[in-house]
């Protein structure tokens, strides 16, 4: 978007698909390298880290280490610095005109550089930080057993992102929940930016086949799509699952994090699908009625945007972005309460004409994220800096 605004000066990435790097960025790291390209962006000038980034990929997949805080911080320090050493070639970079963008964890080193030559600073915190940590934390407490791995935050990786809020002049974040949460944790409301994420649909092909008609008899089709732990709050929704039976027939898909044991106790009207590829998520869109999202805590959810996109109502909880209009294109239930999920779910599988009219509600309910909308934002969000400048 920045771009198509002709606002985009350079762009820093961990890396960049063209040519060559396509094939040996699918070689050492799947589509999550092979696909960090965009035709729009041919003609920008643009920074990618490759070597680095392969190496990373490589390391990920033939030593077996997942992620975890500990190489967050090292990675998101490592692009800071690389991102400095790029900025100091653009010799001719008017910085006290210049705003610098970049994203948690990756943000500290790069935007203390650009901001001691004047800059203007914005760093993007994509999720509540401990707030989040702590209530996952508390999920643990509450279903021992569950969690394949604890989840381990070292204080290190707190003072980080402390550290960049302080730096940074602005603190953009996706959500009301992810405001609220920075500033019980100390940042100054009047200095957190809300901009949604943007999110437009392709057009389906003319020969993509309609969503499959549910018969009279079958149960409300749910549609559960994401990491399955703690955090997205599965836990809850196999709760409504027994108490609601046969009435609904539920589809998990996404990596598993919670336990075997966890997984085998699940009620029979849930079935697992584990991850799956991305050229598969239009099936299970298109064979569902209800999207369902019983998040404890989340910085956004796209999912949610994605889901409507296909024509399904959504039921979620506050603790993500504010996308659910509750009662018109899904429900708004409170996070951790199986019972308010179960009595949404059975008011759907019950009324199929306000399913009907959820379904014709939740297509147009993206037309409010679009990149038009992300374009306003961004451009209230220069405005404010410029004015502050000045000040």
């Amino acid at each position: 978007m920045l771009h198509r605004s002709g606002k985009l000066e350079a762009l820093f990435t961990d890396y960049w698909s063209q040519g060559v790097w396509r094939v040996l960025g699918k070689a050492a790291g799947g589509a999550r390298l092979a696909g960090r390209w965009h035709e729009e962006l041919s003609d920008a000038e643009v920074y990618g880290f490759n070597a680095t980034a392969l190496w990373e990929g490589l390391r990920r997949r033939f030593e077996g280490r997942g992620d975890s805080y500990f190489s967050f911080l090292r990675i998101g320090s490592g692009f800071g610095r690389q991102t400095r050493t790029a900025m100091r070639k653009r010799r001719e970079q008017n910085w006290e005109n210049t705003v610098f963008f970049g994203y948690d964890t990756g943000f500290l080193e790069a935007a203390a550089w650009a901001k001691d030559r004047g800059a203007a600073c914005v760093v993007c915190q994509m999720d509540p930080a401990r707030t989040e940590v702590d209530l996952v934390r508390e999920e643990e407490g509450r279903w021992p057993g569950w969690a394949k791995t604890p989840l381990l935050v070292p204080d290190e990786y707190f003072a980080w992102r402390k550290a960049e809020w302080a730096l940074a002049d602005i603190v953009m974040v996706n959500s009301k929940w992810t405001r609220d949460a920075l500033v019980e944790q100390g940042v100054a409301a009047e200095k957190i930016e809300i901009v949604p994420l943007a999110y437009e649909s392709e057009p389906l092909p003319e020969d993509s086949p309609p969503p499959l008609p549910r018969g009279d008899d079958e149960p409300l089709r749910v549609l559960y799509l994401g990491q399955v732990n703690l955090r997205k709050g599965v836990q809850y929704l196999l709760e409504a699952a027994k108490e609601l039976g046969k009435a609904v027939r539920i589809d998990i898909a996404g990596p598993i994090a919670i336990s075997d044991k966890a997984v085998v106790g699940a009620p029979a009207n849930v079935r697992f699908h584990g991850a799956v590829t991305r050229d598969r998520v239009k099936d299970f869109y298109r064979s569902a009625d209800v999207f369902v999202l019983p998040t404890i805590s989340d910085g956004f959810a796209l999912t949610q945007l994605e889901a409507m996109a296909h024509g399904l109502p959504v039921v979620t909880t506050p603790n993500c972005g504010d996308v659910v209009n509750d009662g018109v294109d899904g429900f708004l239930v409170p996070a951790r309460d199986a019972s308010a999920l179960a009595k949404a779910l059975r008011t759907l599988a019950e009324d199929p004409e306000r399913l009907d009219a959820m379904k014709d509600a939740a297509k147009l309910a993206t037309e409010r994220f679009g990149l038009d909308a992300l374009d306003k934002n961004l451009r209230a969000l220069e405005a404010k800096l410029m004015a502050g400048r000045k000040a």
